[in-house]
């Protein structure tokens, strides 16, 4: 085993993200193995002072090894029975790993719209917290037993992502089944070291697909890992299978992709910028409000006087996104009033602003 780190860790509070195909094995069980190397690993990072929030898939694998579900159920039902019946092992199996380390393991379930209302988003920030300073490791997953449809996540990239921006942690780890990016462009099947906040088009490095058993694949994970950067949080995609991998990471070790991180966003900024498909409403803007929203050289707010159009309904503090008039959404933010007194005063001059800056993220 490699020792306890004997350098000062690279960051103090993470987030690590553990894929399906990495605790499983090629039936889809739980891989006893993996989980107690995984666990061990973290174990040592928390006695050197770092706080750990492990988001965790596996509950559907987990529910494999217990029942079969009958085939006359719909495949949502027959998810919703490996989930409900394979968290309570998944948890289970990470209480008793943790256990043997002195360690305490708390369970949190969540679904998308925990993180649509505001107050409902701090209320699970200051939970977190209180667990990270009572030395209690948070192991979270999405609750497939009640996520359908619109409620689901893309998969639990997309919730590790929302958490570790939530958390303002320094690192967000992402161990998946594979070493990292690959670079398709040599044919040499190296992996691209580190990966620039400016990067686009990630489909030219890689294939999209999804995992055998998981629901994201390597093109999800670039999407987020890049918005993440672009917020101030450094992104490891590296192979969960590896020996001693988070170590290695947390050492400073150069393995995996690495993705940059951008000067650090904080606060109000961080909920807007991952609230993609969690707006209660929407307005359309004209060219002269766009091209001053996404200047780079001056900070601008959203004044009614450029808003064209109202949809949907929404209250000050909804999140409400930001379209262009060919309807492409050009940014999220925070109202500073309703829907209703919107449709009152847009077009018109002498008006606080919407949305002002402070509350305002451009996706472009």
């Amino acid at each position: 085993m490699k020792p306890l780190l004997l350098i000062p860790p690279i960051y103090k509070k993470i987030v690590v993200k553990v894929g399906t195909n990495v605790i499983t094995g090629k039936n889809g069980t739980l891989d006893l193995e993996i989980l107690n190397s995984l666990t061990t690993q973290i174990a040592q990072l928390q006695k050197k002072g770092i706080q750990v929030i492990l988001v965790s898939s596996g509950a559907v694998g987990a529910g494999r090894s217990i029942i079969k579900p009958s085939g006359t159920l719909t495949p949502v039902a027959a998810r919703q029975i490996l989930a409900s019946t394979g968290q309570i092992k998944l948890i289970s199996t990470y209480d008793e790993l943790f256990h043997r380390h002195g360690l305490i393991t708390a369970q949190i379930l969540v679904t998308k719209s925990d993180f649509r209302d505001r107050q409902h988003y701090l209320n699970m920030q200051t939970c977190f917290t209180a667990l990270l300073q009572q030395n209690i490791i948070p192991v979270v997953n999405e609750n497939d037993a009640v996520s359908v449809t619109e409620l689901m996540f893309t998969d639990n990239d997309e919730l590790s992502g929302l958490i570790a921006s939530m958390m303002d942690v320094e690192g967000y780890i992402i161990l998946s089944h594979v070493d990292g990016l690959f670079d398709l462009k040599t044919g040499d099947g190296s992996i691209i070291p580190e990966i620039d906040p400016s990067t686009k088009h990630f489909h030219q490095y890689i294939h999209p697909g999804k995992s055998e058993f998981g629901r994201g694949g390597m093109l999800t994970k670039c999407h987020i890992a890049q918005k993440l950067s672009r917020l101030g949080i450094t992104v490891h995609i590296a192979n969960g299978r590896t020996p001693e991998i988070l170590l290695s990471i947390l050492g400073g070790e150069k393995t995996g992709t690495k993705f940059l991180p951008q000067k650090s966003t904080h606060g109000p900024k961080r909920w807007i910028a991952n609230s993609q498909g969690l707006e209660k409403g929407a307005v359309t803007i004209n060219k002269g409000a766009e091209a001053a929203l996404v200047s780079d050289e001056t900070a601008n707010s959203l004044l009614p006087v450029g808003i064209e159009s109202v949809e949907g309904i929404f209250r000050k503090g909804d999140i409400i996104k930001i379209c262009s008039t060919e309807g492409l959404a050009i940014g999220y933010g925070m109202a500073q009033y309703s829907s209703e007194k919107t449709l009152v005063i847009k077009g018109q001059k002498g008006h606080k602003p919407l949305i002002h800056y402070d509350y305002l993220y451009i996706t472009q």
